[in-house]
């Protein structure tokens, strides 16, 4: 975890805690044990390339094989199914450049998908189909849309930002139905602490994870690529991953990744229980702090989200602003997308929900871990109300 100077003097006038309270798990998690012990062996051993012939290539091929079949197991697909990549964002644009390279056509993807979606889904003349308050895709737009001509349609699994679980199997039901010829991806990126990744996208074609979303390590994802699927590899150069995404692959960073993954499902009930208690915790403790807090998604935000993401809205406080004061308290959080030059814009996300862009500016999100504590809740329902406080007057 990311320390700060201790002794520091917070703007409330209190010394701040040398470790900070992390509510950004997810943009990013904690390495989890379990990783770096099956990584260090392959960052400390000698020379392995997989793709060699000696005996130090055949042990590292081996580990990779077998951190492959981890995944598959992990994700209900079968090993060969898997593609190793460099994380989410490269894994989701390989699932819509290929499709639309195999079948050039319409790509269709939720308004509220994150840009490694969107993107590639813009850059080959996709468009977007409407969600509604809660950020869950309009299956009945949807419908509306397909057509002989969609080559695919894209829908995340759950949420990065306001943390609502999509209707994937909706999604896939109609799209069989109107478009059977369409394939579907499901970016399921922020899905896998907190939902049954294997079920949840049973009836897709396509599906991203990256490894640093549940404990795994930055810069490795996969993209699961069922057989039978109009997919073709849009990188060339080697033969690596069965041609799919040349490449040498990154021993330690699989094998990491497959130890986290592992972690991560064998604890998920557990984890979805303690630290969704947590959640409505914090959510209770801002709402009647009396701060203007309130649920960006309304009271029945936890019948849609799930149990890791909190998002608030504070009226009259811009985002920006409380942000940089909680991280000078030693509480990290995060809002919406910020521009290139630094400035804070209204997510896209929150403006595909209906909200005003005024209102979107003053959201916040909150988004717990395995690793939160029921202290570090305490601190922000704490802190908060008197930081808000402050920026109103």
């Amino acid at each position: 975890m990311p320390r700060v100077p201790t002794g520091a003097a917070a703007p409330t006038g209190e010394v701040v805690p040398a470790i900070p309270a992390y509510f950004d798990n997810a943009a990013t998690t904690p390495l989890r044990p379990e990783t770096l012990d099956a990584m260090l062996p392959w960052l400390s051993g000698g020379p392995a390339n997989p793709s060699g012939s000696h005996q130090l290539a055949r042990a590292a091929r081996r580990a990779v094989d077998e951190a492959r079949d981890v995944v598959a197991a992990c994700l209900g697909c079968h090993p060969g199914e898997v593609v190793f990549t460099s994380g989410g964002t490269e894994a989701d644009n390989l699932a819509v450049l290929g499709a639309h390279r195999a079948r050039p056509g319409q790509v269709l993807c939720s308004a509220v998908e994150h840009a490694a979606v969107l993107g590639p889904c813009r850059s080959v003349g996709g468009s977007t189909v409407p969600v509604d308050g809660m950020g869950r895709v309009d299956v009945g737009a949807l419908r509306a849309a397909l057509h002989r001509d969609v080559v695919m349609v894209a829908v995340m699994a759950v949420n990065n930002e306001v943390g609502t679980v999509q209707p994937v199997d909706e999604v896939v039901a109609v799209v069989r139905e109107a478009a059977p010829g369409a394939v579907v991806h499901a970016d399921a990126v922020a899905a896998v602490t907190w939902l049954d990744v294997a079920s949840v996208t049973s009836g897709c074609d396509l599906v991203a994870v990256t490894a640093h979303k549940f404990g795994g390590p930055h810069g490795v994802g996969a993209l699961v690529v069922r057989d039978g699927t109009p997919w073709v590899p849009v990188l060339s150069g080697g033969s690596q991953e069965r041609a799919r995404r040349p490449g040498t692959v990154d021993v330690a960073g699989v094998v990491g990744m497959a130890a986290a993954l592992a972690a991560s499902v064998a604890e998920r009930a557990e984890t979805v229980t303690r630290v969704g208690a947590l959640r409505d915790r914090l959510v209770a403790g801002l709402v009647s702090s009396g701060c203007g807090a309130r649920p960006t998604l309304g009271a029945d935000f936890a019948d849609v989200a799930v149990a890791g993401t909190a998002h608030m809205t504070f009226d009259g406080v811009q985002a920006e602003e409380l942000l940089l004061l909680l991280d000078r308290c030693g509480i990290c959080a995060s809002a919406g997308s910020a521009c290139a030059s630094g400035a804070m814009e209204p997510s896209h996300v929150l403006l595909a929900m209906g909200i005003a862009s005024a209102a979107a500016r003053q959201a916040l999100r909150f988004s717990l871990g395995r690793d939160t504590t029921a202290e570090d809740v305490d601190r922000v329902v704490d802190r908060v109300p008197v930081l808000v406080d402050r920026l109103r007057s």
